[in-house]
């Protein structure tokens, strides 16, 4: 088996899911936008490379970087938050070629479910239910995972995880601050940074390619009791929402994820 792995994107997931696996005695190459950090990987046990994603090209060192890897970690947000212009599915685009002309065999592909749509019913999102997002994020992230699935020289998998938290890093915390916050009713759906990164490992180890698992916490709270409850243990103040707009929400449901991988998760959703 070939222990060397590439991940496009090593932040605030891809950094602690790279020392997971050199833990595990695998080479790990970790890309990175910014020259300052290329020090930091490489202290941490991480070949580091300079690759940006960008919509006229992929720059950077981006053959060194997939060189005699077999699997390929896409970690890279969209980023339409701050640039709602930006282009993703360009970004992506030109990255394949890349790919396809690379050792790189299985593509892992980090995506989001916020490619399904928030319905008054809250329905039950299984990874049979079709994308439907109207935003513009989530359809960039559809055509973008589509454009990945579709190229035959490579196996995609998409991952598409909840909402991303751990204990230094929680929504809770933004939304202590916020008035009128819309959905008090929805379920939450957010999954913890240990059991993302636990989830990726087992779709390694088993060799789980050509899949489209969606990732969250079986526990879906109502959001305004769930983080109200999470800001009084933080000693937050609890938000305040709007109860005058229906709300709108949707359940995510992991459990296909949980039966192909035989995986149990490890954290809940107040874990402070």
């Amino acid at each position: 088996m070939n222990k060397q792995i590439s991940i496009l994107g090593t932040g605030w997931l891809g950094l602690p899911l790279a020392q997971a696996f050199i833990d595990q005695n695998y080479t790990v190459k970790g890309s990175t936008t910014s020259i300052s950090k290329l020090d930091s990987l490489q202290k941490e046990g991480i070949s580091p490379f300079l690759v940006s994603l960008t919509e006229s090209a992929t720059k950077g060192s981006i053959n060194a970087f997939l060189e005699e890897s077999e699997i390929l970690i896409i970690n890279v947000p969209p980023g339409l938050r701050r640039n709602p212009d930006s282009n993703f599915v360009a970004k992506i685009q030109n990255l394949i070629p890349h790919i396809e002309n690379s050792s790189i065999k299985n593509v892992l592909f980090i995506s989001s479910t916020s490619v399904y749509a928030d319905r008054l019913d809250y329905p039950v999102i299984t990874t049979e239910s079709l994308p439907d997002a109207s935003h513009n994020a989530g359809k960039q992230l559809i055509a973008a995972e589509l454009l990945l699935q579709n190229t035959i020289s490579f196996k995609t998998t998409v991952l598409r995880f909840a909402g991303l938290f751990d204990e230094r890093r929680h929504p809770a915390t933004m939304l202590s601050k916020r008035k009128g916050i819309k959905n008090p009713l929805a379920p939450v759906n957010l999954i913890h940074r240990e059991d993302c990164i636990h989830i990726i490992n087992r779709i390694i180890t088993t060799n789980s390619w050509n899949h489209i698992f969606n990732a969250s916490s079986p526990n879906h709270p109502a959001k305004a009791a769930y983080y109200g409850a999470v800001c009084k243990k933080m000693e937050l103040p609890i938000p305040d929402y709007d109860y005058d707009t229906i709300s709108k929400g949707k359940i995510i449901d992991a459990s296909t994820m949980e039966k192909v991988l035989e995986y149990k998760f490890i954290k809940d959703l107040i874990s402070r």
